[in-house]
């Protein structure tokens, strides 16, 4: 298991950025795919994007594509979301989750595939 804490959410207007990290414990980091959730306020948690675990790969839902970005350093053991022209649907608490496969080789973006997950970190954004 890995542990993930967040970090890094806040309030911000719309059309502003903020950029997000995960820190995870664990020798085994940079074996896992890792990935994005968010919650927005009443509704279910949604998948937001994905990065493999070399950190050559990446899939994004389609309402965050060309906004945000996911990236990681594997020297860190840390993950980010750059998020940029952030919108008022954007707020949500958001959630960094590690894959339960080692080295896996498909995108997975449905909660179940993920066994890590962190506490998670609130994003409101103001219009």
């Amino acid at each position: 298991q890995v542990q993930l804490v967040e970090s890094g959410g806040g309030l911000v207007q719309a059309g502003g950025s903020l950029r997000l990290s995960c820190a995870a414990s664990g020798r085994t980091f940079s074996s896992y795919d890792m990935a994005w959730f968010r919650q927005p306020p009443g509704k279910e948690r949604e998948f937001v994007a994905t990065i493999r675990w070399s950190g050559v790969g990446t899939y994004y839902a389609d309402s965050v594509k060309g906004r945000f970005t996911i990236s990681r350093d594997n020297t860190k053991n840390t993950v980010y979301l750059q998020m940029n022209s952030l919108k008022p649907e954007d707020t949500a608490v958001y959630y960094c989750a590690a894959n339960r496969r080692q080295y896996g080789s498909g995108w997975y973006t449905n909660l179940p595939d993920f066994g890590s997950w962190g506490q998670g970190t609130q994003v409101i954004v103001s219009s």
